[in-house]
């Protein structure tokens, strides 16, 4: 497989461009500049000005704000296969939010007139942006709320089940996951610092709603953990 056939089964497997027929997708394709990221480094800046959108093609990006003191709120996290920064690609602003690579990560470059225009020729990718930026408009909505209605301990508890079930828990039962987060990224996800977050695990740790080790974890049930979250909220 040639590099821009590679690129073409990358683009296919996204949300917004999987409806596209191979002709545009190899015009899109032929466009797309690769990028080679480093864990934390910086792909571009909050403010900067957004001249295309990026496709994760392995690894993950996380989009965040950065506070007065320093810390990092992290305002959502993109996987492999999948795009990001959208957002100021269809309102012709800046960069809304920072984004770095969470580990080593590859990224696809598309310039934002590329993008605009497959929109106007494919009204189905129109309607996948509109899709992808009202799950980003959500995400966005439970992060407040989250933030402004539950206490630390609370949020920690809810990332992990949202973990466990992406490693394939069910809502009851039990889960063992391996967790890919140090603390101090643990701490950005969830707005507080990685002392705050280590005391929290201690905590859940002790109400036998959790028990870990090293990196492994293991939720024995998850519907208390998620009753618990509903208790204290």
């Amino acid at each position: 497989m040639n590099v821009t056939e590679e690129k073409i089964a990358i683009l296919r497997k996204t949300e917004l461009f999987r409806e596209l027929d191979r002709e545009v997708l190899s015009v899109l394709a032929a466009s797309a500049v690769e990028k080679k990221l480093e864990r934390d480094q910086i792909l571009f800046l909050a403010g900067d000005r957004a001249d295309g959108m990026y496709v994760v093609c392995d690894g993950s990006l996380r989009a965040y704000r950065t506070a007065p003191d320093g810390r990092e709120q992290i305002i959502h996290v993109e996987k492999a296969v999948t795009t990001i920064a959208e957002v100021a690609v269809f309102d012709g602003g800046n960069y809304p939010s920072t984004v770095a690579a969470e580990e080593p990560s590859v990224v696809f470059f598309l310039e934002r007139e590329k993008v605009i225009e497959t929109c106007f020729r494919f009204p189905e990718v129109a309607l996948a942006s509109a899709r992808l930026l009202a799950q980003r408009l959500r995400k966005c909505a439970e992060l407040v709320e989250s933030l402004s209605l539950h206490e630390v301990i609370q949020r920690l508890a809810l990332l992990l089940l949202t973990e466990a079930a992406a490693a394939g828990a069910g809502e009851t039962g039990s889960a063992k996951f391996k967790l890919s987060m140090t603390h101090n990224q643990l701490a950005a996800r969830i707005g507080t610092v990685r002392e705050v977050v280590t005391r929290s695990l201690f905590r859940l740790q002790s109400k036998g709603l959790i028990s870990s080790s090293r990196k492994d974890i293991e939720i024995p049930d998850m519907a208390a953990l998620r009753k618990f979250i509903s208790i204290t909220g």
